[in-house]
């Protein structure tokens, strides 16, 4: 299985690898007169300073490679600082200066360079707490100047340990891999700050001598590099994915170079340290690039409240449906990712949280109207402790502002109803909550826009409660109107389009939610017309949501707009509930699809996985694989696992760290000394040690089949969909997209009677399945699903056997075509 894991990767990326890499034997067609072999390389080098290399200690050699890695990671917090994200730069100081400290082991690079020089040691140390001080306080040009400080440092000692032939031929390392530093911008959508950042480092290189250091024996690699760069700047605003390739090719041009510059076990262990530092930057983007898969939890759990102010409408109307639509959520909330990410993220968050759903239900039904306005308050508030506990940044501010709306939405709806008081009532706790900057919500919005902080809390929100308790409908419609835009500004101006996406989302959810609510109440045709404005809302583009969700999964996009018109038309019938229920899943999909293509994760899986594209292709592969054999499999395998993590949403600062790792043992193989790495890399099974021995079945195959009809998702705890309504005849494929290896096996007595038994490893009862499972069959793995096509109509209940425990159930329900 790890095999094939491991050929798809290769095979998917290096395809997009259309530049030649550091290191290869591949010639220009325009015959370069600066393309040399690897033997007129080494009669270009100084023979004296080959011979100076030739004599440093191999283990030396690794030492100051490393060196170079901390020297290169430097530049992510000034970067990030360029890009006004002072907090996170400050963060990622942190995490260097951690690892430096608790390096262990023989030639380690915190005790090797206190050897090697006090004065650099001190030095470094200093100015890497001078950097983060810098951070803190948001000085960009003291922070870069700290950052030169520490890089000064380390050069020094890489001289003194080695020579200084060897510390200047790294720094053109550092330079290069500084290019793919500054193309972190791009990610982060800081178009001319990578711009300026592109032009910088052509200015340094030049005015620094590396151009000049380089072209004398590789005037092709310098020349490229230069065109590469300039290609980069020129792009970077116009074509920011034209200036990412070129960020890459100058990259790659600084690695081919190293090989002219210095002997082999230079070059390789530099290489190698350098890939390790790109590997860094996968967890800047990972954690800071975007929202992560916690602010899609926190956007989810966004939506609770929204329903449970529904359900109090009802109530309060005198509805029979309340207490139903209370047990929906709960049900749902049961069943949903954010489920176990907030019972682990903080556990009395969750059951406050929980237990006031509860009380809010038990509450309708004795008809206890202080206990239903308690209970409404207390899912609230849990609610907003969950989103603080799962978001981080702005994402509270933003998803409170978005609340803000749909509860505005809710106050107008009540008003045309003819209960004015009770709206004005509502839009006053509105305003009492951003007085209280519930959520960070005043303070977020006064910072960014002082100006539409104004037009939201003066000239609309204060005067919403005067035309209400008034009854001046064009008023009052007008103002409502300002606040959607004025807080759709602010999401924009705040966020970008993964965060306004996860707002966005739930907003849409309360609006078709408020349709179904005034249906129940009798106005189904203003319904309709809530409906419709929603759609309208998003065919329009919703702050950009709808571009996201379309550029990220067309098949998402698709049935999520169609289950805005499938609710539009059942209102007025029984379908309305189901129909409900299906638009807020597909809502609930469209929200961790924007985030986790348009987040973080989605940049940081592109950097590493670039990483492992120009792996395949440079030099430095085959001479790691015949230097140690363990080594270059560790190497691989933490390289894998670590986009493996990336793409499931998993532990990334985890998998970085052993990522790390397995380059600096990979440093030490190339340069000679392989057995003196001062750490083992972690070569524990492949992917999760519950992976090993597992097997699937016939029916369990890589990649989900193109013919497939439906996909449900195995995240972690949770099939995705937990419900699904298929049409005999169809296929459907339960794809692993989370956690352990799981199985699907269907509950023998939850099957209609006249269907064939089904399960993943081709079981015949659910009694076979679940010894199968003990014995390690039926397993379906990281990169494989199990395909069932269903023949019998009905409703088939099936599970996860290892799982179970943890609610992991879902159901399909067959219907005749």
């Amino acid at each position: 299985m790890q095999q094939t894991r491991r050929t798809w990767i290769r095979a998917g990326l290096t395809a997009v690898a259309s530049v030649a890499v550091a290191g290869c034997e591949t010639r220009d067609n325009d015959g370069d007169e600066g393309t040399t072999s690897g033997a007129e390389r080494d009669s270009a080098s100084d023979d004296s300073e080959t011979e100076r290399e030739s004599e440093a200690d191999a283990a030396d050699i690794a030492v100051v490679s490393e060196w170079n890695a901390i020297r290169t990671r430097l530049r992510d917090p000034v970067v990030l600082g360029r890009a006004e994200a002072y907090a996170a730069g400050a963060s990622v100081v942190g995490d260097i200066f951690r690892r430096f400290e608790t390096a262990s082991g023989d030639h380690n690079a915190h005790e090797t360079l206190e050897e090697t020089s006090e004065e650099s040691y001190e030095g470094f140390e200093d100015a890497l707490g001078d950097l983060r001080e810098r951070l803190d306080a948001e000085d960009l040009e003291g922070a870069h100047d700290a950052m030169r400080t520490a890089d000064e440092r380390l050069r020094e000692a890489q001289a003194a340990l080695t020579s200084e032939s060897v510390a200047e031929r790294l720094s053109v390392l550092v330079v290069g891999a500084r290019v793919e530093d500054a193309a972190v911008l791009l990610e982060l959508e800081d178009y001319d700050g990578a711009e300026d950042e592109f032009s910088d480092i052509g200015t340094e290189f030049e005015a620094d001598g590396h151009y000049e250091v380089l072209a004398g024996v590789d005037t092709g690699a310098a020349d490229r590099f230069v065109d590469a760069l300039d290609r980069a700047a020129e792009t970077a605003v116009s074509a920011p994915t034209e200036a990412t390739r070129a960020a890459h090719e100058a990259f790659d041009a600084a690695t081919r170079g190293i090989y002219a510059l210095a002997g082999d076990p230079v070059a390789g262990a530099g290489h190698m340290a350098a890939l390790q530092a790109r590997g860094w930057d996968g967890t800047v983007l990972g954690r800071l690039g975007g929202p992560s898969e916690s602010y899609a939890h926190a956007a989810a759990l966004n939506d609770y409240r929204a329903h449970a102010r529904d359900a109090e409408w009802l109530y309060e109307n005198g509805s029979e449906e309340a207490a139903a639509f209370v047990q929906r959520a709960l049900e749902r909330f049961e069943t949903a990712r954010a489920h176990d990410a907030l019972e682990e993220a903080e556990h009395d968050t969750y059951e406050a949280f929980e237990d006031g759903l509860e009380a809010l239900g038990e509450a309708i039904e004795s008809g206890d109207d202080d206990g239903v306005s308690e209970a409404a308050e207390a899912v609230e508030g849990g609610v907003r402790d969950g989103i603080a506990a799962l978001a981080t940044g702005d994402g509270p501010a933003v998803l409170e502002a978005g609340y803000t709306k749909a509860r505005i939405e809710d106050a107008y709806e009540r008003y045309r109803l003819g209960h004015g008081q009770r709206a004005a009532g509502i839009a006053r706790d509105v305003f009492a909550d951003f007085e209280a900057d519930a959520g960070g919500f005043h303070e977020a919005l006064e910072e960014t826009d002082e100006e539409l902080y104004e037009v939201f809390e003066h000239e609309h929100l204060e005067a919403l409660i005067e035309a209400f308790q008034n009854g001046d409908d064009e008023a009052a419609t007008a103002h409502v109107e300002g606040i959607r835009e004025t807080l759709l500004s602010f999401e924009t101006a705040v966020g970008p389009r993964a965060v306004v996406g996860g707002v966005e989302a739930g907003y849409l959810t309360a609006r078709l939610r408020d349709a179904v609510v005034l249906d129940r109440l009798g106005s189904t045709e203003r319904g309709r017309t809530v409906t419709t404005e929603a759609f309208q809302h998003f065919e329009t583009g919703a702050g950009g949501f709808h571009e996201a969700i379309e550029e990220a999964d067309h098949g998402t996009y698709e049935s999520f707009e169609e289950s805005m018109t499938t609710l539009r038309d059942s209102l007025g019938s029984d379908g309305a509930t189901e129909a409900m229920r299906t638009a807020t899943d597909r809502a609930t999909d469209a929200t961790y699809t924007v985030v986790t293509a348009g987040g973080g994760g989605s940049g940081a899986k592109s950097v590493v996985s670039e990483v492992f594209a120009h792996f395949e292709n440079a030099a430095v592969h085959d001479t790691l694989e015949e230097a140690d054999s363990g080594a270059y499999e560790s190497f691989e395998d933490a390289l894998e696992r670590y986009v493996d993590t990336l793409e499931s949403g998993g532990d990334a600062q985890t998998a970085a760290g052993r990522f790390a790792d397995a380059s600096l043992q990979a440093q030490f193989a190339v340069a000679g000394a392989p057995g003196e790495a001062p750490v083992e890399a972690d070569r524990e099974g492949e992917h999760d040690d519950a992976s090993d021995g597992l097997e699937g079945g016939p029916d369990v195959v890589d990649g989900v089949p193109e013919d497939a009809d439906h996909v449900v998702e195995m995240q972690a705890v949770a099939f995705d969909p937990a419900e699904l309504t298929v049409s005999v005849g169809e296929t459907v494929a339960w794809r692993w997209a989370a956690g352990e290896p799981h199985d699907v096996v269907a509950y023998e007595d939850g099957i209609p009677e006249d269907a064939t038994y089904w399960a993943s490893g081709g079981f015949e009862s659910e009694e076979a399945a679940r010894t199968g499972w003990e014995n390690g069959e039926g397993a379906v793995q990281s990169g494989q699903s199990y395909v069932h096509t269903f023949e019998t109509p009905g409703t088939h209940e099936y599970l996860c056997v290892p799982h179970e425990a943890a609610g992991m159930v879902g159901t399909v329900i067959v219907e005749e075509s």
